[in-house]
């Protein structure tokens, strides 16, 4: 990973990305595992880099060709996201574009059938389009199932990217009857870790992570199941996170909420309050155990 000095003027672009939850199919080991998908190299965004599912928001996700297919009106999704100067629209949007891209980078649908049988959701045709497919098979999307976890917004002088993105993310369970892999297109890769052990194999320099991805696997690594990830979450407002970056003595940093650099004195969320690249990696000051100290 290389490290960008380039200020960016453009206003950050929507999107929209899922972590996706299963409990550890250990039997003697608790917690949490998230699906991570590894980034084609040569992709123009984090090319290489580990994340979770999800991509920009596509104008058409904000068609009304969607509303028949949602189990919870736009004006209650605004309310989840807690943005009050989004319309109802554009919170349709960004739900509609984190299962959109979900469903085709990884072949997960989170949706429910009306009529057709469970078998239905086992194979999906996402050559189709989306909406073809809820079409075809009568589906109705699960937006019930997505719970509003935080909100990033790329900082001005951003570090590993040359783009803004106001990127909100939400947590879900794994659908049962489906299995998350990647699409051989935008990612080459894809696994299930627990947080801990994307963290490790990133400390290891195994796997690239962002700096956003760092700080959610921070977060969760403290949950024993999903239920529980599920609950606190939603218990609470989403997370609005904006990073602050500085370089000192030729080192890049990032101040999050809470942290005295950061124009912010509350925390935000858990986990590190200053991340510093070293090493080719984005580390805490305490070392690795420092990622999960106030997560």
């Amino acid at each position: 990973m290389e490290i960008h000095n380039d200020v960016i003027t453009s206003e950050p672009v929507d999107a929209a990305t899922l972590l996706i939850l299963r409990d550890s199919p250990d039997s003697e080991a608790s917690g949490v595992e998230v699906f991570l998908i590894r980034r084609h190299v040569k992709s123009s965004v984090l090319g290489g880099v580990y994340v979770f599912p999800g991509g920009k928001v596509d104008p058409r996700d904000a068609s009304p060709d969607w509303i028949k297919h949602l189990d919870v009106d736009a004006h209650t999704l605004k309310q989840r996201l807690n943005e009050p100067q989004l319309s109802p629209d554009q919170a349709l949007a960004i739900y509609v574009g984190a299962i959109r891209e979900t469903f085709e980078e990884c072949g997960v649908l989170f949706a429910r059938s009306n009529t057709a049988t469970e078998n239905a959701l086992r194979e999906l045709d996402n050559s189709k389009g989306l909406l073809g497919v809820l079409d075809q098979h009568k589906l109705q999307l699960s937006a019930e199932d997505l719970v509003p976890f935080s909100r990033w917004i790329t900082p001005k002088m951003a570090s590993l990217m040359t783009k803004r993105f106001d990127t909100r993310f939400f947590l879900a369970k794994n659908p049962s009857l489906q299995v998350a892999k990647h699409d051989n297109f935008e990612a080459t890769y894809s696994a299930w870790m627990s947080p801990r052990e994307a963290l490790t194999r990133y400390w290891n320099k195994e796997i690239d992570l962002a700096p956003p991805q760092i700080m959610s696997l921070a977060n969760l690594s403290h949950f024993k199941s999903v239920d529980e990830a599920l609950e606190a979450v939603r218990s609470r407002a989403p997370s609005f996170i904006r990073p602050e970056p500085f370089d000192e003595d030729g080192v890049r940093h990032l101040a999050y909420p809470g942290h005295p650099r950061h124009s912010e004195p509350e925390p935000a969320m858990g986990g590190p309050r200053l991340l510093r690249f070293l090493n080719q990696r984005f580390e805490p000051l305490g070392g690795f155990e420092a990622y999960f100290e106030d997560a």
